[in-house]
């Protein structure tokens, strides 16, 4: 029908701008994040952009959730404010008769839920902590950057190397200091190198330089001057430990523990929250020419946050142990369902979503 290819394709166009705005707020609050992350020393300058790429990536299912819940709600809202569904309405077009054509449009965007949830959200938190740990796992001769002061996560040693040069294999003006029992060892030297000594241990290998040590705040300061002086490089395997959130889905189901059912409840409850938003979005885009504009999106608003928060206590639920899984998956989803079919059935009798009851004031003769 005519208003089924009019809907379907507003809700194309203003899909997209949605999405585009919210992808442009998703980039720039997580690049804000992750470029304060990196400046304190808790990433990889060289990670940013891969880390603000997956943080992205993994947000997708939520983005596009919100997508198509705003679209419904907008584009409704404004065919109520335009008197186009009172054009259709007079038509014979019924309310049930949305159904058909919004189910149509959103059910790409619920299978590509679906997929981030299941498959796309795992993968990306598995690489950010892969990324994440090899960062907190590195060696110290990781740290040696020009200019820079570093500290080592394995010691507390903190470097400064005026300039790095073949590989970081050539170090200027050099500066190492370190704590240990109350005690500071300090050490500078003109010129290094770092040098391979058997099969593993490295070594930074400082000329001609001098070497304090001593209790802060006390004058017994040993002061010593050498020619060479070699500064072992401390060193720690990564290893690598992958919590629920970045397992696939099939490892979460070879593996049904709280923990594990709690985040397989979450992913699954991602594509129905979708359906029901969408369905829900029908109804509470109705708009009363006689009250606010604003309403409907306030409570629209309220839903989506209340839909969010209450499904994320069902996941900790799970994890706790205090749901079992069966519970938690569905009554949610359920009691959602059975609110978008009440609101439906207000409308369709042409009843407002939310009644207020008005006390009247009777006076006596």
């Amino acid at each position: 029908m005519i208003f089924e290819r009019s809907l379907q394709r507003e809700l194309g166009l203003t899909a997209g701008a949605v999405f585009l705005v919210l992808l442009t707020v998703m980039l720039t609050t997580m690049m804000i994040r992750v470029v304060g992350l990196a400046a304190s020393g808790g990433a990889d300058p060289s990670d940013v952009l891969v880390l603000i790429g997956l943080t992205v990536v993994g947000y997708l299912a939520v983005m596009l959730i919100v997508t198509l819940f705003v679209s419904v709600l907008f584009v409704l809202t404004r065919w109520y404010r335009d008197s186009e569904m009172a054009v259709w309405f007079a038509s014979g077009v019924g309310l049930p008769a949305f159904i058909k054509p919004v189910l149509v449009f959103a059910a790409p965007f619920i299978v590509l839920i679906a997929f981030c949830a299941m498959v796309a959200w795992p993968w990306s938190n598995a690489q950010r902590q892969a990324i994440s740990q090899r960062f907190a796992q590195r060696d110290e001769v990781s740290l040696l950057a020009s200019g820079q002061f570093r500290e080592a996560p394995s010691s507390h040693r903190v470097f400064f190397v005026e300039r790095v040069g073949e590989g970081s294999r050539r170090l200027e003006n050099v500066f190492v200091a370190s704590t240990e029992n109350g005690k500071l060892n300090i050490v500078v030297s003109r010129s290094g190198h770092v040098e391979l000594r058997g099969d593993a241990d490295r070594y930074a290998v400082l000329d001609q330089g001098r070497q304090y040590d001593g209790e802060p705040g006390k004058p017994n300061f040993r002061i010593s001057t050498f020619e060479r002086y070699g500064v072992k490089m401390e060193s720690r395997p990564v290893t690598t430990s992958i919590g629920p959130h970045g397992l696939s889905t099939p490892a979460l189901l070879a593996d049904p523990n709280p923990g594990n059912l709690g985040e397989l409840a979450w992913r699954i409850g991602l594509p129905i929250m979708a359906l029901v938003l969408t369905l829900l979005g029908i109804p509470l885009a109705y708009q009363n020419p006689r009250r606010g504009r604003t309403l409907n999106l306030v409570m629209a608003v309220l839903v989506y946050l209340t839909y969010a928060n209450v499904l994320n206590l069902m996941q900790a639920r799970i994890e706790s142990g205090t749901l079992s899984f069966p519970v938690g998956l569905l009554l949610l989803h359920v009691i959602a369902g059975a609110g978008a079919a009440l609101l439906f059935w207000r409308r369709v009798r042409n009843r407002p979503l939310f009644s207020v009851r008005r006390a009247r004031a009777s006076s006596g003769q």
